[in-house]
């Protein structure tokens, strides 16, 4: 996959990148990147030489088919772990021990600590959960990485993609030895979370938002329903007031009508 699609997007992209030297050459790291479009998993992957496993959600996997065939080949070649998000705690302890097996088998671990894309470009507080947790559980370093443009590349609603050059920078590896064995503290987790969070925005330059992302579509989802439901009334009132203007005009044409009938009348 690093030939078939991590080579071509190279060429036609020509992504730009910083601190390469970061990676360790070999053993397990923690990446934690921001996330604003779905192709971050493949640039990022496509400038380093070693390989990167994210998670995915098992669907992508499991789906019949010659298309869901093809979709598991997909994601299977190009690094994805599928993740069974049923259950008690869902995704989330899912993710955190497929985290672990990637970590202990001595290799690179993709993660986007906000949980989802960027609705706006902005980066979004990041879920203690998965991060902190694998990071504790396993004593991987964590390696901030913030993916710069990639949202421009393929704008929603955009069929065909835009060709630009997006960024990666690759910040120092931050050590968390200090919290060993506090993995079950939701302060230090949060603590840690953040920390993480902050080295990413340094890198981005991104405007941070103490809220998380999936918040932000849920107020984003909502202010675009009540506009459109305003719309709508907007309209219907609009509707109803040409109706009553044109009722309005009809019965002043009818007076108009019977007033001439009136003067035209013979006097009886």
């Amino acid at each position: 996959m690093k030939v078939a699609i991590g080579g071509p997007l190279k060429v036609t992209f020509r992504p730009w990148v910083e601190g390469l030297e970061n990676i360790p050459a070999e053993g397990a790291a923690i990446l934690a990147s921001n996330h604003l479009s779905f192709s971050d998993s493949f640039f990022l992957p496509a400038v380093l030489d070693r390989k990167v496993t994210f998670i995915a959600k098992a669907e992508y996997f499991t789906t019949p088919g010659i298309k869901g065939k093809l979709t598991a080949a997909f994601f299977k070649g190009v690094g994805q772990l599928p993740v069974d998000r049923s259950g008690a705690r869902g995704a989330g302890e899912a993710a955190i021990r497929s985290g672990i097996q990637v970590i202990e088998s001595g290799e690179l671990f993709g993660i986007y600590p906000e949980g989802t894309r960027s609705p706006d470009g902005r980066l979004y507080r990041g879920k203690p959960g998965g991060l902190a947790r694998v990071a504790l559980a396993t004593g991987a370093p964590v390696i901030p990485v913030a993916m710069i443009d990639t949202e421009k590349i393929q704008p929603p609603g955009k069929v065909l993609p835009k060709v630009m050059r997006p960024g990666i920078r690759i910040g120092k590896p931050l050590d968390f030895s200090r919290y060993q064995g506090m993995e079950h503290d939701r302060f230090v987790l949060r603590a840690l979370t953040d920390e993480v969070m902050y080295e990413i925005m340094k890198l981005s330059g991104q405007e941070y938002v103490d809220i998380y992302a999936t918040a932000a579509k849920r107020q984003i989802a909502d202010a675009a329903k009540a506009e459109k439901e305003a719309d709508k009334a907007a309209r219907a009132a609009l509707a109803k007031a040409e109706k009553e203007q044109a009722a309005r005009e009809q019965a002043e044409r009818a007076r108009t009508e019977k007033d001439r009938a009136d003067r035209d009348r013979p006097a009886s």
